[in-house]
């Protein structure tokens, strides 16, 4: 009887034992799995973090509506004379008085092309009127029939959609250069007209006055756009430039 007891004692005993072990074993493989799971999720975080630090550190590459930076320092001229015509499609006369009235969404008071439309002023270097001097032409201040003469400011190299304040008054580039349907006399003169490559044109967006010698600054950097050109205006003196046909 007394072996009787001892045996089943063991038997008990070894049964605990294996249940025991089993049940570590169950444990420690619950722990490995879960440290698996853990490892791939905090790997997956990892990659998706760095994915997104890749994505916010990437440089934006898009590219700007203008191709022409923005200088540290803007360009500054002065007006050199103030011209107007009483039709379309002729010389300009500088003004005696030497000062206008500019209208606003107009122009130059008195002017034939001034109106509610895209090329309301215009502006001409007198270094590019000079370049006309030397290939022999006989031309001043008007001859182009540009509103605004000027010096030491490269107007046409500026953006479309920059803002130059002239005098009192602030005009935005809408134009640079134009196509010409119908050659002018000083086309068949020369053979050649320097305006619709060099000559600018505006629209007012603040009127005022201008006087000869007043300063001509920019204001703001154009992004090559401005919402009162027709964009087939700007296309049609594009592909013209690109032809050489300007």
């Amino acid at each position: 009887m007394v072996y009787t007891m001892l045996y089943t004692v063991f038997l008990l005993s070894n049964t605990t034992t294996q249940g025991t072990t089993n049940l570590g074993e169950r444990l420690t493989m619950s722990k490995t799995s879960s440290h698996t799971a853990d490892t791939r999720s905090a790997s997956t975080n990892a990659a998706a973090g760095a994915a997104a630090n890749t994505a916010l550190q990437t440089p934006n590459t898009r590219a700007p509506k203008t191709s022409t930076p923005e200088p540290a320092i803007l360009p500054r001229g002065l007006v050199t004379s103030i011209n107007i015509s009483a039709k379309k499609g002729t010389r300009k006369t500088p003004l005696p008085e030497k000062h206008a009235r500019i209208e606003l969404n107009s122009g130059v008071v008195g002017d034939a092309h001034a109106g509610d439309w895209h090329r309301q002023v215009s502006f001409l270097a007198e270094e590019s009127i000079e370049k006309a001097r030397t290939a022999g032409l006989d031309v001043k201040e008007g001859d182009f029939a540009e509103n605004f003469t000027t010096e030491g400011i490269e107007l046409f190299s500026l953006p479309v959609g920059t803002l130059l304040n002239v005098g009192s008054t602030q005009v935005e580039i809408s134009q640079i250069g134009k196509v010409c349907h119908t050659r002018c006399a000083i086309y068949h003169l020369a053979g050649d007209c320097i305006f619709p490559r060099e000559g600018i044109f505006g629209v007012v967006r603040m009127p005022g006055e201008v006087k000869v010698g007043d300063a001509i600054e920019v204001a703001h950097w154009g992004d090559g756009t401005c919402d009162a050109t027709p964009p087939d205006a700007l296309a049609e003196v594009e592909e013209a430039r690109a032809a050489g046909t300007l």
